[in-house]
């Protein structure tokens, strides 16, 4: 495993996103535990998750209490892990997603995650997304309180412009160490937030980073095919999976991408994990920078 930075921390260069393991599909709680035991095994230290990452109306916090029974059960130290969790959005149990960014509303959510996971302060916590029907800046503001509060140490904020990264860096200042935005061979339309992060020196976190490469993909002539393709035949002639030439292309865009990749079996993050071992050239990495979905 290699390791990258997010604010003053050292984290693995690979993380998890653990959001396979609560919602619709999800699996035991065998193969879960399995899961983040296979991920620490392999070396990742950062693990993804959310208070709204569950199935049911009535089980807010699945994910979050699943991860700490998860380390709690480890054999190893887990003194280096950082678990980093969200607020700001909830499900109402029919599939839907909803959002709520109010200042209240987000510090009554960072402080039920803190008892969940069991921790005295959140190692990262992010705003989900943001509420269109609350101005950003009292958004910002309630991480700003969660800060200086204590609950939590550093903020992150996710699904955001370029715009509403700068304002949150103003109110946040050092403390804001993260943007999580999607990101993947198939999504691509927020490397203008990238590009910022990079130059704030925020860690970048793709959610979905292995969009656009499934193998239905390359059954047609256009679209995500022409992106999967490349993919799938660089990694056929390196002998990787597909999987592990899309996170090393990611983690070549820039210092500060880390990508977190849902898993929902041990084998999945085992062989993400390896993504830090490939290194693609510079004729490969042209190659894939070319074939994007609309090619």
């Amino acid at each position: 495993m290699k390791y990258r930075r997010l604010g003053s921390t050292t984290v693995s260069a690979i993380g998890l996103g653990a959001m396979p393991l609560s919602i619709e599909h999800r699996p035991d709680e065998q193969r879960a535990v399995a899961t983040i035991h296979a991920a620490l095994d392999a070396g990742v230290t950062l693990i993804d998750t959310a208070d709204s990452y569950h199935w049911h109306a009535d089980e807010r916090g699945h994910n979050e209490l699943l991860i700490a029974r998860a380390l709690a059960r480890y054999g190893g130290d887990t003194s280096d892990v950082l678990v980093a969790t969200k607020g700001g959005r909830g499900r109402s149990g029919d599939g839907g997603w909803t959002v709520t960014g109010t200042p209240a509303h987000l510090k009554q959510a960072a402080e039920a995650s803190l008892k969940r996971l069991g921790v005295e302060a959140i190692g990262l916590y992010q705003l989900h997304k943001p509420d269109p029907d609350v101005p950003w800046a009292e958004s910002v503001g309630a991480l700003r309180e969660l800060l200086d509060g204590g609950t939590i140490r550093t903020a992150g904020i996710s699904n955001v412009t370029t715009g509403q990264i700068r304002a949150a860096h103003a109110i946040l200042g050092d403390a804001l160490v993260s943007v999580q935005n999607q990101y993947s061979p198939a999504i691509r339309g927020t490397e203008p937030e990238l590009e910022l992060s990079t130059r704030l020196g925020l860690a970048f976190l793709p959610w979905s980073p292995l969009g656009g490469i499934s193998r239905s993909s390359l059954d047609g002539p256009s679209g995500p095919a022409s992106a999967g393709t490349a993919f799938h035949r660089i990694a056929a002639e390196r002998g990787v999976s597909p999987q592990q030439i899309v996170l090393a292309w990611l983690l070549a865009r820039s210092p500060m991408v880390i990508p977190v990749p849902g898993a929902s079996r041990p084998a999945s993050i085992q062989d993400s994990a390896k993504a830090t071992e490939v290194e693609l050239d510079a004729a490969e990495l042209s190659e894939l920078e070319a074939a994007r979905p609309d090619n």
